[in-house]
């Protein structure tokens, strides 16, 4: 047994499918949204529910193909023609996305919305702001009233008999408006114009709509075959570790994604070409599975594992809890439901800010989106040897209510911020980061804790059915309120829904058990 060694650089190569399809969503979650609001003028519920599309397909193919890969033969392996195929349906897609946007911005740029965007965003930039006088000629000479959100309708008008009256000219609209609300109506008012252009020439949002289902059928297909090849290829006593070093695989994925698009200048102007970053992700993507084509034999590496089993006496089928499956009692059955809904409540919250963030920093606090998303990023990985450290100390509880807490205040404090203190999202969002790796590292185990034998993949299942659920509905949840009560709604949203998952957690009562101390590598062994 002392012969056999953990095998990094065979972990490091099985983990590159996961770097790519981490870079790959990091990427789509930033652009795509932007496009969708800005280029083609989408509200934000619209915009959400397209958003919401992928987790959509999660639910109904990633269980599909993960099945599918188990009873699949062939010379190449179960898992890699999946990965294979995927990848490079996925690559082609994505990079042809690129020339509709090309062909929509186009569009905008000749209907003079690029034009007075470029206007709006150097006066709002500027130190003194927009004057009353510049705000007075956009008010009553280019935005209709009534296309404006219920919360900027009330400000400036009221009703009196059924007929709408205008009292602004009674109003220090400045005064009632702040650098945010002023942002928001512009930037509302040039989607709306962008609209009007898609309206006239549907073809383009029927083929970038097409090809973004293309582009998400082909990622669905190979999500599960990637994280089941791990396991496949690597004795039970060292997939903890292994699984660490697919986390990091991933992270630096997101990370290099965002790298990306900071260099291409793709952070915090909207009306800019995308192609650089469709075209640089589908070469890495494509680069990446070369690279692992050229370094993963699975058929090999399965066969050598079967031999390390026969020769070192490992028996990869025996589970620490082998027996049968014990009901839960009633108190275990409440714990466990408080746990799911926790996950539920919380992940609308995060997940809200992470879809939204690329549409909000530039337009209401003035800056790129990348840096501050790399800040959080960085953070979190910092953080998970000390959370695995004082989770072995104070428990998972505790330690999940100290990371919700702590997001919450995060949250809470980001709608507080203007183009005046905007430097402060980075401590902000760098103390998120440490907050979600906190909920993160604790959350899954907590859950499959209360399960014994047969019950982990049905547990299993359930956390991820909530996170799921989630994640589709918040998108479009958080859309809609932002279209009816302007952006400044997100970080409310996501704070209140973050309360109640702390509220929920408050009733969990099993599922905390001391914790073994993990070495410096497995404190990255979190469930994405």
């Amino acid at each position: 047994m002392k012969d056999l060694k953990f095998d990094y650089k065979k972990t490091i190569y099985v983990g590159l499918a996961f770097f790519l399809i981490q870079m790959f969503w990091q990427t789509y979650d930033n652009i795509i949204a932007k496009i969708l609001i800005d280029k083609f003028g989408l509200s934000q519920g619209m915009s959400g529910i397209l958003m919401a599309l992928d987790n959509v397909l999660a639910i109904v193919l990633l269980p599909l193909f993960g099945l599918l890969s188990d009873k699949t033969k062939s010379r190449f392996g179960r898992r890699t023609p999946y990965i294979v195929i995927g990848t490079l349906v996925a690559a082609f897609a994505f990079v042809s996305l690129s020339f509709v946007d090309n062909k929509q911005t186009v569009l905008v740029e000749q209907a003079g919305i690029v034009s007075e965007y470029d206007l709006m965003y150097e006066k709002i930039s500027s130190p003194d702001g927009m004057t009353k006088a510049e705000w007075d000629q956009i008010i009553l000479n280019d935005i209709n009233i009534e296309s404006l959100s219920k919360k900027y309708r009330t400000i400036i008008t009221y009703v009196e008999n059924g007929e709408i009256k205008d009292r602004y000219e009674d109003t220090d609209i400045i005064g009632v408006f702040d650098h945010r609300d002023i942002s928001d109506i512009y930037y509302n008012y040039l989607s709306m114009k962008a609209w009007d252009l898609t309206k006239n020439n549907v073809k383009n949002l029927v083929w970038f709509i097409g090809l973004l289902f293309i582009v998400l059928l082909a990622m669905s297909t190979f999500r599960s075959p990637s994280v089941a090849l791990m396991p496949d290829v690597t004795p039970k006593m060292f997939r903890s570790r292994a699984n660490a070093i697919i986390n990091l695989m991933g992270s630096a994925g997101a990370i290099i994604s965002i790298g990306l698009m900071t260099i291409f200048g793709l952070s915090s102007k909207s009306y800019v070409s995308y192609t650089p970053a469709f075209v640089a992700t589908g070469v890495l993507m494509l680069v990446s599975l070369a690279l692992f084509l050229f370094k993963v034999n699975e058929v090999k590496m399965v066969k050598e594992l079967e031999l390390d089993v026969e020769k070192y006496h490992l028996d990869e089928h025996i589970d620490e809890k082998t027996h049968e499956a014990i009901p839960l009692t009633k108190s275990e059955k409440m714990s466990l439901l408080f746990i799911l809904l926790s996950v539920f409540f919380w992940y609308i919250g995060y997940n809200a800010i992470t879809s939204k963030l690329s549409d909000y920093a530039p337009k209401m606090l003035n800056m790129g989106f990348t840096t501050p998303l790399l800040v959080a990023q960085a953070a979190a990985i910092v953080s998970f040897i000390p959370i695995g450290i004082l989770s072995s100390k104070f428990g998972r509880k505790r330690m999940i209510l100290f990371g919700v807490a702590l997001l919450a205040v995060c949250f809470g404090s980001a709608f507080f911020l203007t183009k005046d203190t905007k430097m402060l999202l980075y401590p902000v969002l760098a103390f998120t980061g440490v907050a979600w790796a906190t909920i993160n590292v604790n959350s899954f185990p907590m859950a499959v804790e209360l399960a014994t034998g047969k019950d982990v993949g049905k547990f299993t299942g359930l956390y991820y059915a909530f996170s799921m659920a989630a994640q589709i509905i918040t998108p479009i949840l958080s859309g809609f309120l932002m279209d009816e009560f302007g952006r400044g709604i997100l970080f409310p949203y996501a704070t209140v829904f973050v309360v109640i998952s702390f509220i929920t957690m408050l009733f969990v009562k099993h599922g905390d058990v001391k914790i073994e101390k993990k070495g410096l590598l497995e404190s990255f062994d979190v469930e994405d």
